[in-house]
């Protein structure tokens, strides 16, 4: 579904991501790991459109999306979460839900004044896709509750919830599991492991809890210093050695060895 061929993105005189290639099947989880440093949000951020590429190419489905800006990306199908979540704090999670399809026939002043009632079956049909949602990701408890408010793990949740909103081909999650509890973070692995099976949804995971990758994860790529360094099943990843080099150059063998 995804491939990058030979991408490079440099931000001045340093190389964030240095020929990076990778391919992401479709209807896989493929995990990104690497130390600290080893250019996996970049990388994401230049293939989500947030960058645009040194050099390299991106494709999706087969069509060039290399440095196509992320309302383009959205509407072909490609979203992306961040490590800090991006809510609409003032809004409640039904809400923040509800915004996220584009082009509502709300959003024009003239066909609120001359279209309502199509504007109303429209905004009746989102609500009834936000309440599946919201029943989907068993958030019913909070489904009123103003997004501010959530816990760390909640708004992970809200932000995956956004995702289910529209028509995803893929779904990139930046650290999905950071400030979460092993309960939350149980759960939001669950609710990616039934959108993969159930609804083939396929996502790519940067991720550094190694539990968590390898309950839903296959393939697990590996990058260091900017590109990619190796790539196999955790297992493969684990008794390689020039994974294991990367991690202890920055103190984390455990990491990969646990």
């Amino acid at each position: 579904m995804i491939k990058v061929d030979n991408l490079s993105k440099m931000f001045g005189g340093f190389t964030a991501v240095n020929h990076a290639s990778l391919n992401i099947e479709q209807g896989s989880i493929t995990g990104l790991i690497g130390p600290n440093g080893a250019g996996k949000t970049t990388l994401f951020n230049v293939i989500a459109g947030v960058h645009k590429p040194t050099s390299g190419t991106v494709l999706l489905d087969g069509e060039d999306i290399t440095g196509l800006p992320p309302h383009e990306l959205f509407h072909k199908g490609m979203l992306r979460t961040f490590q800090i979540a991006h809510e609409f704090s003032s809004l409640t999670v039904r809400e923040n839900l509800m915004m996220v399809p584009g082009s509502q026939p709300g959003e024009s002043l003239w066909d609120v004044w001359f279209k309502n009632s199509q504007v109303k079956r429209e905004e009746e049909r989102v609500r009834n896709k936000a309440e599946e949602v919201i029943e989907f990701l068993e958030i019913s408890h909070v489904a009123e509750e103003l997004a501010g408010n959530l816990s760390g793990g909640q708004k992970k949740l809200l932000e995956l919830g956004r995702t289910m909103m529209v028509d995803a081909k893929v779904v990139f999650l930046d650290e999905v599991g950071a400030g979460v509890n092993r309960t939350l973070l149980n759960t939001i692995a669950d609710a990616i492991l039934r959108l993969n099976k159930e609804r083939g949804y396929t996502f790519c995971v940067i991720e550094h809890d190694m539990d968590f990758i390898g309950k839903l994860c296959n393939p697990v790529i590996v990058m260091a210093e900017g590109a990619v360094l190796a790539e196999g099943t955790l297992d493969e990843i684990k008794a390689n050695e020039q994974v294991i080099e990367a991690y202890l150059g920055t103190g984390l063998k455990n990491k990969v060895t646990s």
